[in-house]
């Protein structure tokens, strides 16, 4: 069976700080936060930029969240104000997925891979791997 694997990475700059959190990250401070999205698919889909059915999605979709959060995104905003989850890593993670998953088409493997530090990150799916 043929397969596609769309892999796209961007960075957003956010502020937050984890609520109830005991030590410094319960203070309000901010990262640059990378992000690689993995979509992995069997078939080839339309979009609303192109018609046919010739890309698993569209790379548009999947970088919402490197929008300015005036616009949608996270870029420059305050994730505690935007997310409806604590905003730890995994939370963000796992917000982004879900999100993203709102915005492409059904059927699609979506894989969020989230970096809050160099040498820190996090990834998520909803499938058992």
């Amino acid at each position: 069976m043929p397969t596609w694997k769309l892999n796209t990475e961007f960075t957003f700059d956010s502020a937050h700080f984890i609520d109830g959190y005991d030590g410094k990250c319960g203070r309000m401070h901010g990262h640059t936060y990378k992000v690689l999205v993995t979509a992995k698919s069997n078939t080839l889909n339309p979009s609303a930029y192109l018609k046919t059915a010739d890309m698993v999605c569209d790379f548009k979709e999947l970088k919402w969240a490197a929008k300015d959060v005036t616009a949608g995104g996270l870029d420059h905003g305050v994730l505690n104000d935007v997310l409806p989850v604590a905003t730890t890593a995994e939370r963000i993670a796992e917000f982004i997925h879900k999100e993203t998953k709102k915005r492409i088409p059904d059927g699609i493997d979506l894989t969020i891979t989230v970096w809050e530090t160099e040498t820190s990150w996090v990834e998520y799916t909803d499938k058992d791997v």
